[in-house]
């Protein structure tokens, strides 16, 4: 698959989508409390996308591999269930101290954003409260890293970089990638790595850039309902993710 360069027009259509985008995932951080159960988020986010007029880029969507098309409009994935947390299908109460990653697409007028955040469930630990700030970091310092004639590799390098050092683990088989015109493309975005190595970052492309990071070891397992990871070691698991558009000089978050 090459590597799409969008127009002038198509990243204006990504920046309203964008708009519209954060503003839901603030809503639904927002809602985020015990008692709160996943289903209800999952219903929450349903009503504000179709409000705006648009459409969950994941609620039918069959990536490559999987056996099935994915049956909710958010991806909601809790403590250590990595990413691709299926809200809807035995739907899981939120408890204080819990962590919960919050993951959309949105699809407006044909073109296609992606976001997350991890957002506390009450008080957590100090262990807990660190972890996602440290996460949220090593976005920030991807974020820089994000411009045109640098490389896929300079994003991965900082982001490992920070968080290696700190005792945390980025999961190698989760990555950032191109998005826009579809839900995955190229290019493959890692978050470990090497400057200069991977793609060359080109003013005009649309990528999401997602650190996924366990508190414990990289390890991961497919649950049985073939759509959420897991750490394997049960350790905590957390993900930002925003879409920019890179720049001559750096890059343009779409998603705020």
């Amino acid at each position: 698959m090459a590597v799409e360069i969008k127009t002038k027009e198509e990243i204006e259509i990504m920046r309203e989508g964008g708009r519209r985008h954060a503003r839901i995932l603030k809503a639904l951080a927002d809602a985020v409390a015990p008692g709160v159960s996943t289903k209800d988020l999952d219903d929450m986010a349903a009503r504000l996308i179709t409000e705006g007029g648009d459409t969950s880029a994941f609620l039918g969507y069959q990536p490559y591999g999987a056996k099935r098309p994915f049956p909710a409009s958010i991806c909601v994935s809790v403590n250590d269930a990595v990413v691709h947390g299926i809200p809807n299908e035995e739907p899981y109460v939120l408890k204080e101290g819990d962590i919960v990653s919050i993951d959309l697409g949105l699809s407006h007028r044909g073109l296609i954003t992606d976001m997350a955040t991890t957002v506390p469930v009450g008080k957590i630990s100090k262990e807990a409260a660190a972890f996602l700030k440290a996460c949220k970091k090593s976005l920030d310092l991807a974020l820089a890293q994000a411009k045109g004639g640098n490389t896929t590799g300079h994003i991965g390098a900082v982001v490992e970089g920070f968080l290696k050092p700190l005792g945390y683990s980025v999961v190698e088989e989760l990555a950032g990638h191109g998005v826009g015109h579809s839900v995955h493309e190229d290019p493959y975005v890692p978050n470990y790595g090497n400057p200069g190595e991977g793609d060359v970052l080109v003013p005009g492309m649309t990528v999401a850039i997602e650190p996924v990071v366990n508190m414990g070891t990289k390890d991961i397992r497919l649950d049985k309902d073939d759509y959420t990871y897991r750490s394997k070691d049960g350790s905590l698991s957390c993900h930002f993710e925003v879409t920019v558009a890179i720049t001559e000089k750096g890059c343009e978050v779409l998603t705020k």
